[in-house]
């Protein structure tokens, strides 16, 4: 299981000065103002009450994009669906993986082929957290 920090949002109004729209395809012409400033809080923080950030250690959902030291935005109000990312609670350990809900069950699909699906029996401990809205991380 991937070693999980949480913490509580916080939701002090910090909007960053300005920003501009970029192209990641062809260049465009550039502006020749910034009209707007934005607030990462507004961005993706839809819930306060019920937005936690969570800091990932592991590599088991490498392949989704979500690395070691990431910061996942969870939001613990949102209706955990099949095919979503979720933070989950499992025999006590909390871990990160995609759900997967059939005729079968639940299962907890890890994003790299070297980690094992977790198939949650009637027996086990588990809750699902919250649902992941966000990954924050560093371009490496």
């Amino acid at each position: 299981m991937e070693k999980i920090t949480l913490y509580q949002a916080s939701l002090s109004s910090c909007p960053l000065p300005e920003y501009l729209s970029v192209q990641a395809g062809f260049p465009s012409p550039a502006e020749d103002h910034i009209e707007r400033s934005l607030d990462l809080n507004e961005l993706i923080v839809k819930h306060p009450a019920a937005t936690f950030f969570v800091r990932v250690e592991g590599d088991s959902m490498r392949d989704a994009q979500i690395q070691s030291g990431d910061i996942l935005v969870v939001d613990r109000s949102l209706e955990p669906v099949n095919g979503k990312i979720v933070v989950a609670i499992v025999n006590g350990e909390f871990t990160v993986k995609r759900l997967k809900i059939d005729q079968h069950g639940i299962l907890l699909i890890p994003e790299n082929a070297e980690y094992p699906v977790l198939r949650i029996h009637s027996g086990s401990d588990f809750q699902v957290w919250g649902v992941v809205t966000y990954v924050i991380h560093k371009c490496r």
